[in-house]
């Protein structure tokens, strides 16, 4: 409980002292296509759902041999709440399939259980884009298209959160169950021509007998208002699993506030070999609103009242007009 108490105090501390905003953006901002998490949070008052069902195989060569068949789903849910750098999320896996050990006989295993089931929060600590205009050089083509060695310095976040496991999970070491914890650093660097490139460092399961470290590199590039390609590597180091994975994907603004993507993930060895396919969406209810913006009643709302009551008004200065006309 040490660590639990040290990691919320860590994060109020951020937050009351520190004066970032996250860039609330137009349309979604989704963690998907990939496994990483961007350093911005959604906004305030927007919750928004990502899920992404897939399907698996994996075959191991050496001894034990087995092969493993089925299908899972992650998904996710984001809360901006109290501040625009601060959101509340939960996080998890679900994967149910069958473990088929080959030898004489076949012995088939049936499993099904949370891969992890994650509560947290992430908070934006240094964004350097933060009340800098990036304003266009009239008389510069190269300035405006160029490398910018302000791109460099990355945004970067902290998440925090409890993990829960299930006893006799097949997912994790024998003796992993109950609560244990997680902290992330992230950053984000947004360079021109629609590159992202997005970095987590975590340590999961904190506390319990099977802590994993894990870092996820994520290149994302949109060549369309529409359209982004990704490609991500994603290292698992722990006593109980160990693995490098390679993804790659894209994924299809369909309007505003939805999104769609597909994804495919493998790696390099046989211990196991790991092949997934996966295809996702991710969707916000947007309920934001700026709190720096002024309001000088230039909203729709606003004018199309002002406008009625215009007419309106229009309307009796003819009537009584013509109304005098007929008296003369």
């Amino acid at each position: 409980m040490k660590i639990l108490s040290n990691l919320i105090t860590f994060t109020i501390l951020l937050c009351m002292c520190s004066t970032v905003h996250a860039q609330y953006t137009d349309v979604i901002n989704s963690n998907r296509p990939g496994a990483s998490q961007s350093a911005f949070s959604v906004g305030t008052k927007v919750l928004q759902f990502e899920v992404g069902p897939y399907m698996i195989k994996e075959k191991r060569g050496l001894y034990p041999k087995y092969e493993v068949s089925g299908y899972g789903v992650d998904f996710a849910a984001h809360y901006g709440f109290w501040k625009e750098a601060l959101e509340f999320n939960i996080q998890g896996t679900f994967q149910k399939d069958t473990q088929t050990y080959t030898s004489l006989e076949d012995v088939e295993i049936e499993r099904a259980n949370f891969k992890n089931l994650n509560i947290g929060a992430k908070y934006l600590v240094y964004d350097p884009h933060k009340n800098k205009e990036d304003k266009p050089n009239l008389y510069s083509y190269h300035a405006n298209n160029g490398f910018k060695w302000s791109s460099l310095l990355p945004a970067v976040s902290v998440a925090a959160g409890v993990n829960y496991d299930i006893k006799d999970s097949p997912y994790t070491a024998p003796t992993v169950e109950g609560l244990s914890y997680r902290g992330v650093v992230i950053t984000q660097n947004n360079f021109s021509g629609g590159w992202v490139f997005i970095t987590n460092f975590m340590l999961d399961r904190i506390g319990s007998e099977q802590t994993d470290f894990q870092y996820i590199l994520t290149l994302t590039h949109s060549f369309d208002p529409k359209w982004v390609i990704f490609g991500e590597t994603q290292g698992i180091k722990s006593e109980f699993y160990a693995d490098n994975l390679f993804r790659f994907g894209g994924g299809y603004l369909l309007n505003k506030n939805l999104q769609l993507d597909t994804a495919l993930t493998f790696n390099t060895k046989n211990t196991p070999a790991v092949m997934s396919l996966n295809f996702g969406a991710s969707y916000r209810l947007d309920r934001h609103k700026d709190k720096n913006k002024p309001d000088n009643g230039t909203s729709a709302e606003e004018q199309g009242e002002r406008k009625s009551r215009s007419q309106n008004a229009d309307k009796r200065k003819k009537k009584k007009k013509n109304t005098n006309f007929d008296e003369d």
